[in-house]
């Protein structure tokens, strides 16, 4: 096939992906929505019901809420959208993959030269960390955050950053980048991850601190989720992981690129300024977790805060802050 063919598989697959993204989105969203309440009501005589964790003497009977369907209905249904939508998910990441392989084979190149490529890659990053966690930690109930994700990056990619593919500008012809690039796109899509999992483990721990203090009733939706404890140790899997990655994708790899391209190793640049505190942030989290015994909302505020961080740098400094960086762009 020629470039020109290459570019055109690559401009029809990636909208392609980016729909069904938006349909396993939906799909992931009924599944929310078809999980019903359940009405918790604090018994004195703990036989034959679920005892609350944390309390004496006392435990819950699960029943269905007013006017509501039989829970197995209802659980059945959510389930059932929740399998929808991964398996949209996965027919989205092989038309994504296509598209980004086709636009490095219609540039002759790796295909993260400019902003539109760096979106379509990095957000494939986010999609292959989120499958391989669903295998290893079983995270699929996160679907609804990443495919909002994923959808809003290549819906974004594809209506506003658009660039022919064309070669390199001199300054990225090296090894480097692809190591460089490489490294951020994968540490910032294990970051996203992390980021939306600490997010639905402060909602599911208040909820679950409801429960306990008043005898609150837990949503349906939410009383699915794995506990808190198990949401708090899958973030920081990820973010661990994550870490070292993003240590020397950025604060090694960039800075023997920056000699190469522009004769220094670090200059201030904003990129590399945001980058660094990002950096600086993470490690603020596995140093608090590590010395000072940080768990829970703590520690999940300042994962929160790192992706918040990523983000800025990602989106605002990419396309409003000029520098030495500045060949993302669109």
């Amino acid at each position: 096939m020629s470039p020109e063919a290459f570019a055109q598989v690559s401009n029809l697959v990636i909208p392609t992906a980016t729909v069904i993204y938006a349909l396993a989105m939906i799909s992931h969203a009924f599944e929310w929505a078809m999980s019903r309440s359940l009405e918790r009501v604090v018994v004195a005589d703990p036989a034959n019901v679920l005892v609350a964790a944390g309390s004496a003497g006392a435990a819950e009977v699960v029943v269905p809420a007013s006017g509501a369907d039989a829970p197995s209905t209802g659980a059945s249904k959510s389930e059932a959208a929740s399998r929808i939508g991964l398996l949209l998910t996965y027919l989205a990441f092989v038309l994504h993959l296509v598209g980004v392989v086709t636009r490095g084979l219609a540039a002759g190149r790796v295909p993260w030269g400019n902003m539109y490529e760096f979106s379509i890659t990095t957000s494939l990053a986010v999609a292959v960390v989120y499958l391989l966690c669903v295998h290893r930690y079983k995270v699929q109930w996160i679907g609804l955050g990443v495919t909002v994700v994923l959808a809003a990056v290549l819906g974004l990619a594809t209506l506003t950053l658009y660039t022919p593919a064309g070669p390199l500008v001199p300054a990225l012809h090296s090894y480097w980048l692809v190591i460089h690039v490489s490294a951020a796109a994968i540490s910032g899509g294990a970051f996203t991850i992390g980021g939306l999992v600490s997010v639905l483990y402060l909602v599911k721990s208040k909820a679950e601190r409801r429960v306990l203090e008043g005898g609150a009733a837990m949503p349906e939706s939410l009383r699915r989720l794995p506990s808190s404890e198990a949401m708090d140790g899958t973030a920081y899997k990820v973010l661990a992981f994550a870490f070292p990655l993003w240590t020397f994708g950025v604060l090694v790899a960039g800075p023997i690129w920056a000699e190469y391209a522009w004769g220094r190793y670090w200059g201030w640049d904003p990129k590399e300024v945001w980058a660094l505190v990002t950096w600086v942030v993470y490690a603020a989290y596995l140093h608090a977790r590590a010395t000072a015994g940080w768990r829970g909302r703590r520690a999940a505020g300042i994962a929160i805060v790192g992706w918040c961080v990523f983000i800025f740098d990602f989106v605002v400094v990419n396309l409003l802050v000029s520098g030495m960086h500045s060949y993302a762009g669109i």
